[in-house]
């Protein structure tokens, strides 16, 4: 047989050669995003971790200042007195129908639309004032640190894009707090239980409650 009788291999047409390049690259880019995602949340749920140890710490600390405080106090004869609450749980029980202007315009300023919502407010001069006005179709009293987790965790969701949405990641609270450090259960619960700088936008980020 002729030398130029031998079949020859089919050429692979460039393009193709082309497209199986961008394809083998798109994988290597995908493989090294995966691996970078995952090196992201490990470092990121330690932060968290650590961040959540410290508030257990620093809620540890102010509960034995407050019992060492009260034993001073009665060991010389006095009376503690601890500091005034910073925060409220307001719930509101009546309709507002014929009523007054100013009591439904609190229920506004305090985004309760309906009866058995439920906000955390920020107590000063200014918000008592209001509160008081409210009074007749308002409950309201000082939640501890295990109602505040518990009514975050169990009955809590967010506002996303004027949308009722439950708190199921952290990355729902980090996509809208990040940039007032917020990014997770923990810090959401520490900024409102402490009422902390941001308490303005942690309370208006979570939904009223029901």
């Amino acid at each position: 047989m002729a030398p130029s009788d031998k079949k020859r291999l089919p050429q692979v047409p460039e393009s193709l050669l082309k497209k199986r390049k961008q394809n083998a690259e798109a994988r290597a880019k995908k493989a090294k995003a995966a691996i970078l995602d995952k090196k992201a949340m490990r470092a990121k749920r330690s932060v968290i971790f650590k961040r959540a140890e410290k508030y257990v710490k620093e809620y540890r600390n102010k509960e034995k200042d407050e019992i060492r405080l009260s034993r001073e106090a009665k060991k010389h004869g006095n009376f503690y007195v601890p500091e005034q609450p910073k925060l409220a749980f307001v719930t509101r029980i009546r309709g507002i129908n014929g009523v007054h202007p100013k009591p439904r315009k609190v229920m506004q300023l305090f985004r309760l639309r309906q009866i058995n919502n439920g906000v955390f407010v920020k107590l000063n001069k200014a918000t008592l004032h209001m509160l008081r006005i409210a009074e007749p179709f308002i409950s309201w009293g000082y939640p501890n640190l295990k109602s505040v987790r518990e009514l975050v965790y169990k009955r809590g969701y967010g506002k996303i894009d004027n949308r009722r949405t439950a708190l199921t990641d952290n990355a729902i609270i980090e996509q809208k707090l990040s940039k007032f450090g917020i990014i997770c259960m923990e810090d959401l619960i520490h900024e409102i239980f402490t009422v902390g700088p941001n308490f303005k936008q942690a309370s208006h980020f979570l939904w009223p409650f029901k």
